[in-house]
């Protein structure tokens, strides 16, 4: 069975810094497409970041501001959220694309099979 759980949100001031953690169990970690989405109250999914094959995408409002990176050995999928801003408040969601499906843009996180419950990020 397929599991992914984030960890790793809370509340934080404007300038500040959180990394998120997505753990994976139940399938071949090393070869899956990852991702994370977010979603705001009141707004539609945003596809925020993925990797694949080592190369690193990401949504234009995060920039240059997060980074995405996985740990093969500890199967940990992170998201580094630095210099945030209250425009970056939401629920962050864990995705997986085990077979790299989905194409390789950011927006298409959102549509990966596989996501966790969410881990959610207040700025004030």
């Amino acid at each position: 069975h397929v599991q992914l759980v984030e960890s790793g949100g809370g509340s934080v001031q404007a300038g500040g810094s959180l990394r998120l953690s997505c753990a994976a169990s139940g399938y071949t970690y090393s070869s899956y497409c990852m991702g994370w989405f977010r979603q705001a109250p009141g707004k539609d999914r945003e596809g925020a970041a993925n990797i694949r094959g080592g190369i690193r995408r990401y949504a234009d409002s995060i920039q240059g501001r997060f980074i995405i990176s996985k740990d093969l050995t500890k199967r940990l999928t992170y998201l580094q959220m630095n210099s945030l801003t209250p425009a970056d408040t939401a629920m962050y969601y864990c995705a997986a694309d085990p077979l790299c499906r989905q194409d390789n843009t950011v927006r298409a996180v959102t549509d990966y099979p596989l996501r966790g419950r969410g881990t959610q990020v207040t700025v004030s």
